[in-house]
């Protein structure tokens, strides 16, 4: 049977196309993750969740534990976005379409205790208390670009450990040549509001190589506290060079596979963008150009996009003689 979709108003896509057999392989992923994202849909029933009594987005956000170094071979060359214009605009359809109403909306979403699980063509699998986790890898600050493909930029500091670390700890086989991520699905915690419902949980996927690059982060806090809620706690990855949504947030699940994974923009919106969604100046999206951006806070000032948001010495040679229009 044909899904007809019929898109509301305030519908904004930020993804591209799969194929129909990944899709159906997506089924498959979740059905294995449900455990590590079950759990929570077992709670009773707490009702929607209301506009916060809170009158900032960092209000009772814990500082980090313990001491966190900036490392300095990541430096944005930007001047940071203020830490709570960071925490208070954030696109999160879990909550809310309106990037500004999402922290308002998150105190009901709990993130601990919090598992990961860890499956597919890799030898260290099962589910993990992401606490136990946390302590094999030492966290460290890093200051990324961060950018939108609504033409939007940020400058972060985010807390976090490379990705890269988390994979060779999972020992993934040879057969694995992807990684994908699913995220919490929380309906009883998650308004929502918007739309969406049927759609979620929210998964996306990076190329093995992509996933082990210096720059990928397991991002687990920013701004000296621990990830806010609206933010992607308890755990998100960041892949600087990529336009944001292909940095997932709340993740519970990770695999690797052998073929290419479905991810949620992709099956939505199959005319719309590329697997690899690297930020490019130079690939219009259909309905906007990529030439410029603004940063937060929009002082009306446009600024030009760089390719691979200005990370190319670290990531161009893996897309070495690929058509960056064709596979965008």
């Amino acid at each position: 049977m044909t899904r007809i979709r019929i898109r509301p108003p305030w519908y904004l896509p930020e993804s591209l196309a799969t194929p129909e057999e990944v899709f159906v392989n997506r089924r498959t992923f979740l059905k294995q993750a449900a455990v590590a994202a079950g759990g929570a849909m077992l709670l009773p029933s707490i009702g929607c969740a209301q506009d916060t009594t809170r009158t900032g987005p960092l209000d009772g956000v814990e500082k980090y534990p313990g001491e966190i170094t900036r490392n300095r071979a990541y430096d944005a060359g930007r001047p940071l976005t203020k830490d709570t214009v960071a925490a208070g605009f954030n696109n999160f359809y879990e909550f809310h379409t309106d990037k500004e109403r999402v922290w308002k909306l998150v105190d009901k979403f709990q993130t601990k205790p919090w598992s990961l699980k860890i499956d597919g063509a890799c030898k260290n699998k099962g589910d993990f208390d992401l606490d136990d986790i946390l302590k094999r890898f030492p966290q460290e600050e890093r200051v990324y670009r961060f950018r939108c493909v609504e033409t939007w930029s940020m400058t972060v500091p985010w807390i976090g450990f490379p990705l890269k670390a988390l994979i060779e700890w999972a020992e993934p086989t040879d057969a694995a040549k992807y990684v994908s991520f699913l995220t919490a699905w929380k309906p009883k915690e998650m308004p929502t509001l918007g739309g969406f419902r049927d759609e979620f949980p929210y998964y996306e996927g990076l190329r093995l190589d992509e996933a082990m690059n210096e720059l990928t982060l397991c991002a687990t806090g920013m701004y000296g506290r621990k990830m806010p809620k609206q933010n992607g706690a308890p755990l998100r990855i960041i892949a600087p060079w990529k336009y944001g949504y292909k940095s997932p947030k709340s993740i519970v699940a990770i695999a690797f596979t052998e073929n290419l994974p479905g991810t949620f923009w992709n099956d939505y919106a199959p005319n719309e963008y590329g697997f690899f969604s690297n930020v490019n100046p130079g690939r219009a999206h259909p309905r906007w150009s990529q030439a410029k951006e603004w940063r937060i806070p929009n002082e009306g000032e446009k600024h030009d996009t760089e390719l691979f948001n200005g990370y190319g010495e670290q990531v161009a040679e893996m897309y070495k003689g690929m058509d960056l229009i064709r596979y965008h």
